[in-house]
């Protein structure tokens, strides 16, 4: 109970807070949500994606342990997520929303604070969360991008736009920068940090802009309860092989298990809408796995205290 009611109100609450503001504002103002999204997906994601980037650094060996189970993690989330759409029979638009919901996970303002409340004694299992944060990223903007494209266009049209997208440029320069330890002047670097920094709130209020529009009863439908199901049920129990399997243990094996059991990542949401792709049930799924997961990542963050302290 206490584990629950620290993260509900030191994590779930901040998130909810502003998807409420978003629905308020919305009601009231009536905002271009593609212009905003645009705004996101061309401005403040690229900036949060360099910054995160170009400021972290992790020894190779825990980066070497992360590296693996990532692979065998995201890898196996994209197989059952494939072979999950198909049993549902799902069209191509609605696929490519589902494998998302259960693919991408919300690492960064969901994960990261998660970890800092855990491993306030061991700096390490924040440094690992952070790690989780760089290859989501990746994954994000790679395969995410990828199945929203790949959903309504084909061939040439596909990788025309894929290498366009701002995101994929942040990403190679923030890695190539941190690698080769260039700096950036103050005068360019203040500019970038502010739009960074106004990242979440925004994505979080556009988010809950376009909530607002929704019926609350249209979140049960099958797309959403299964790959909410998928996304914080079956995921933390394939994590949990993975780990036994490579013999990984302690903090690292603890942080692990408890950053598989996030909900889906609101990128997901903000690229189904610039892409106008089943955006709200891409929304739907957001929001739904945010609120059952302040009771799943609990029942996760207890098991891995007790398999891994």
């Amino acid at each position: 109970m206490v584990y629950l009611g620290m993260i509900f109100f030191q994590i779930v609450v901040p998130i909810l807070a502003l998807l409420v503001l978003g629905a308020i504002l919305q009601r009231k103002f009536h905002f271009n949500l593609k212009a905003l999204s645009q705004l996101i997906t061309y401005c403040f994601m690229p900036a949060a994606v360099f910054v995160n980037l170009y400021e972290t650094s992790v020894e190779l060996s825990v980066l070497g342990q992360v590296a693996m189970f990532i692979t065998l993690f995201i890898g196996s989330q994209m197989i059952l997520s494939h072979f999950l759409a198909k049993v549902l029979g799902l069209e191509k638009p609605q696929t490519a929303i589902f494998k998302n919901s259960v693919v991408l996970i919300n690492s960064g303002n969901y994960g990261i604070p998660v970890a800092q409340m855990i491993f306030a004694a061991q700096p390490i299992g924040v440094a690992i969360q952070v790690i989780l944060v760089i290859f989501q990223n990746m994954t994000t903007y790679t395969y995410g991008l990828y199945n929203l494209i790949s959903s309504t266009k084909s061939g040439k049209a596909i990788m025309k736009d894929f290498l366009k997208m701002p995101i994929i440029h942040a990403l190679i320069i923030g890695i190539a920068m941190n690698f080769f330890n260039i700096g950036i002047p103050q005068f360019i670097r203040i500019p970038i940090d502010h739009v960074a920094n106004g990242f979440i709130a925004v994505a979080l209020i556009t988010l809950g802009a376009q909530l607002s529009q929704l019926e609350i009863k249209s979140m049960f439908n099958k797309t959403v309860v299964v790959s909410c199901f998928t996304r914080l049920i079956i995921g933390p129990a394939v994590a949990l092989l993975i780990i036994f399997a490579l013999g990984l243990d302690g903090v690292v094996a603890q942080s692990l298990l408890i950053a598989s059991s996030f909900p889906t990542s609101r990128n997901s949401s903000s690229l189904a809408l610039e892409y106008d792709v089943e955006s709200d049930t891409a929304a739907q799924a957001v929001l739904f796995s945010t609120i059952v997961s302040c009771i799943t990542v609990t029942v996760v963050i207890y098991m891995a205290d007790m398999l891994f302290a």
